[in-house]
């Protein structure tokens, strides 16, 4: 039997030249590595390297090995990521943020997939605002961030990574009396007179930015009756006749009685992704994470809760 430390010093050799570079670069001494060949060379019953005065060269039968050692190497390196990845799995931590009404919508599920799949990780989910979720993982404070990324404003860093959850649509939501409501689906233009309930900042609320863009391309500047970053308060002011708001899919989780949501022809929408960081700082935890927040998506998609009030 062939010992494998052994193929390792063989390969080395072969890619540095020579043994006192082998050696460097295994941090060996050149006697050691001397020593590891010539046992190599016993179990494999031949002359595997040869020596001259300008360093070493293999053999056939050195080169043969060595063809060999490549993909035993690479076979061992795979299986020790995949140990890695299990033992990954079965400890440590994982901390999640996202912005609250992923956080009260899509992450429950996925978070109860993850719990279920690996109950040894712990996990923690923090409700933050897009921008400061983006901060929380660069300072990091937080494994991965579930936010928003603008299609006019895409998140341009290099130090992120960036996996698409789902495209989260937006509906008009009116008081029960209104004289829209009756109709199935609206015209943004059609709202250009009313009054508006929206985010408390563009700047730091992706939401409030992208009803802004579309209102001002549907040819009107919302005239703003109240501001909230509340989807639920948003909802209680609209019952109460203070004006309209648009509403993402994700935001209608809950949604009160005393309301009519209605479809929006050429309806905006904000794409939800989860951000990690770039390069291989990502740990197994998180991976499996990001793949359960991807069939989520899917699967939300696919049934829009906001959908199944659009009817009658």
């Amino acid at each position: 039997m062939l010992d494998v430390k052994r193929l390792r010093v063989l390969r080395e050799v072969h890619l540095k030249g020579s043994f006192s570079a082998a050696a460097e670069s295994l941090s060996y001494t050149q006697s050691a590595v001397s020593q590891q060949i010539a046992a190599l060379e016993r179990e494999a019953g031949t002359l595997l390297v040869e020596r001259n005065a300008r360093g070493v060269r293999l053999t056939e039968a050195g080169r043969a090995l060595v063809v060999h050692a490549d993909a035993i190497v690479a076979h061992l390196a795979a299986a020790e990521r995949d140990l890695e990845a299990i033992a990954g799995l079965r400890g440590g931590t994982l901390r999640l943020v996202a912005f609250p009404t992923a956080a009260a919508s899509v992450l429950p599920v996925a978070v109860a997939r993850f719990r279920d799949r690996h109950p040894g990780v712990e996990l923690t989910l923090e409700p933050l605002e897009p921008q400061e979720g983006l901060e929380a993982l660069k300072a990091g404070d937080a494994d991965v961030a579930v936010t928003v990324d603008a299609a006019f404003a895409p998140i341009r860093d290099e130090g992120l990574e960036l996996r698409h959850i789902l495209d989260d649509p937006m509906f008009v939501a009116l008081p029960l009396d209104h004289p829209l409501a009756k109709r199935p689906r609206l015209e943004l233009e059609d709202l250009s007179g009313e009054s508006w309930i929206l985010g408390m900042s563009a700047q730091k609320c992706p939401d409030t930015a992208i009803m802004l863009r579309h209102c001002l391309a549907a040819g009107f500047e919302p005239q703003i009756a109240f501001q909230s970053d509340d989807y639920q308060a948003i909802q209680g002011f609209i019952a109460a006749g203070v004006g309209v708001a648009l509403i993402p899919d994700l935001g209608l989780v809950s949604k009160r009685d005393d309301i009519v949501v209605r479809e929006l022809s050429c309806a905006p929408h904000r794409r939800v992704v989860a951000a990690t960081m770039s390069g291989d700082t990502r740990g197994p935890a998180a991976g499996a994470m990001l793949d359960i927040l991807e069939d989520v998506g899917r699967e939300w998609a696919s049934q829009r809760t906001a959908a199944l009030e659009l009817v009658g």
